[in-house]
């Protein structure tokens, strides 16, 4: 048996010529999975549109259905940073989708990774910074209504906190939210994760891993989740545009070996998004985000999961 992956054609919504949002890391992504021969067609899984009202488990019917309507605030889509259109309204439902079933692969599996994913930014009522839907936070409690898990992790590395996640999940022991993220970049007013790390402009590659080791181990050992969802952005990168630290692709490779290893090792499931990541150089991007995928094979035929 192989890592499950998640993809979908339709994680790609057209956007206007320019557009700061790397749409096509998506399909490139897969591409790349499948060129470099990390991955073979058989190990990938469709997911699919969730209900309505799974969606309304995190966010407000009045929102979901003007988002899905379009007939948000001119205000309101500004916040959220892409241009409103049906195919992106199928787009982020079916990210979600693929977010729901890479945790339920996860949990039969142990290791599961999703080719998009990790909308932190989405809060109940509205979207913002490229998020529309929260997917961890979505996922999250499609999995405890059906009585799959009880209690969750969310580790998200992403260099921008995962404001929308720690906001939703405030005051509930059930998910346990882990954002370590760069202490001066967006979004500018934080929320106040179970455990927030902020880390100084221009951390390399040693300092960061052994700040997130200083953490993780014992993060497992007191949350005792049922499943983690790992948001491994590649925006702490010295390359991201967005980003302010400085981690090297073998950096982010360790992370995610290191991530992946100490959960698995720890006999606890976990489904990866990819998050955050911005460059002018889409290749070399789409690359970033493959190490993540590259990572769990590794661990995947390491722990003979």
């Amino acid at each position: 048996m192989d890592l499950p992956l998640v993809y979908h054609p339709d994680y790609i919504a057209p956007l206007p010529k320019g557009h700061r949002f790397p749409m096509p890391k998506f399909r490139q992504l897969y591409e790349l999975l499948l060129k470099d021969g990390v991955a073979s067609p058989h190990q990938f899984r469709i997911p699919l549109c969730p209900e309505q009202e799974l969606i309304e488990l995190i966010h407000t019917p009045e929102y979901v259905q003007a988002y899905c309507d379009g007939t948000l605030t001119p205000k309101a889509q500004r916040r959220i940073g892409l241009p409103w259109s049906p195919l992106l309204v199928n787009r982020t439902c079916v990210a979600v989708g693929g977010t729901i079933l890479t945790a339920q692969l996860a949990l039969s599996h142990g290791l599961a990774c999703n080719t998009a994913g990790g909308t932190h930014h989405a809060f109940p009522s509205y979207g913002s910074g490229f998020c529309i839907f929260n997917d961890l936070a979505i996922a999250s409690r499609v999995l405890q209504k059906f009585g799959l898990v009880r209690k969750v992790l969310i580790v998200d590395l992403d260099v921008h906190q995962g404001d929308g996640t720690a906001f939703i999940f405030q005051g509930d022991d059930s998910v346990f939210t882990f954002s370590m993220h760069c202490e001066v970049n967006f979004p500018g007013t934080k929320q106040k994760s179970d455990l927030d790390v902020p880390l100084p402009v221009g951390m390399e590659d040693d300092a960061y891993l052994q700040t997130l080791a200083d953490y993780l181990s014992d993060l497992l050992s007191d949350v005792k989740p049922d499943l983690v969802f790992y948001d491994a952005g590649v925006d702490p990168h010295i390359g991201d545009r967005l980003g302010k630290l400085a981690l090297t692709d073998t950096g982010i490779y360790r992370r995610e070996m290191q991530v992946l290893s100490t959960c698995v090792a720890a006999v606890i499931p976990v489904a990866c998004v990819i998050g955050g990541g911005y460059a002018e150089d889409l290749n070399a991007l789409v690359y970033r985000h493959s190490l993540l995928h590259r990572a769990a094979s590794e661990v995947y035929q390491q722990f003979r999961l």
